[in-house]
């Protein structure tokens, strides 16, 4: 697993400025991408960060990496907790949500669209993606906004200007372990 793909797509996350990312990322073998996910979860810990295969789908792996004390905050927000009760989830602990959401990338050929709390969007905006079916939103970048455009208009801002600044000091030289924050 290239850290190229990980500063391309996760920076906000290492950076400490956004619960979470997602990023698919190609395997020859996938007993290789289990034991690359194991030595970056050995390095990351120290700093807060887990990593996880969400799917193993055509040479191809679903990688989460997330800040887990971020991901329990977001989702015991009372919102996001209706929000997944109304998709059918049974409980609000965040390992046990993830675990359910696993399963439903594997037993389904559509993607969850609740798994914007799962990245830390706001939860008026998955769930006017839910309801809209993706259409009819007031802008997009990181996500479709159905709520605070302002609001996340910065952002995505903040975390393009977070990205294009990890990877340029990772283009130069900083190791990925300098680029990551410590966050409980």
């Amino acid at each position: 697993m290239s850290e190229d793909l990980i500063i391309k797509h996760c920076s906000p996350t290492l950076a400490g400025i956004k619960t979470a990312n997602l990023f698919n990322c190609p395997y020859s073998s996938r007993l290789e991408c289990e034991c690359d996910v194991r030595k970056l979860n050995k390095m990351f810990c120290k700093k807060g960060i887990k990593v996880l295969p969400l799917k193993f789908s055509n040479g191809k792996a679903l990688i989460y990496i997330f800040r887990p004390s971020k991901l329990a905050v977001d989702l015991s927000d009372k919102y996001a907790c209706k929000l997944l009760e109304l998709q059918g989830y049974h409980s609000h602990d965040a390992a046990r949500c993830i675990r359910e959401l696993r399963h439903r990338l594997k037993d389904s050929d559509e993607f969850p669209h609740e798994i914007g709390l799962f990245l830390g969007y706001p939860p008026e905006d998955v769930r006017g993606f839910i309801l809209h079916k993706g259409n009819c939103c007031k802008c997009s970048g990181c996500w479709k906004v159905y709520g605070n455009e302002e609001k996340a208009v910065k952002e995505f801002a903040k975390f393009k200007k977070c990205s294009d600044i990890y990877y340029s000091k990772w283009l130069q030289g900083t190791p990925i372990q300098k680029l990551t924050v410590a966050c409980n």
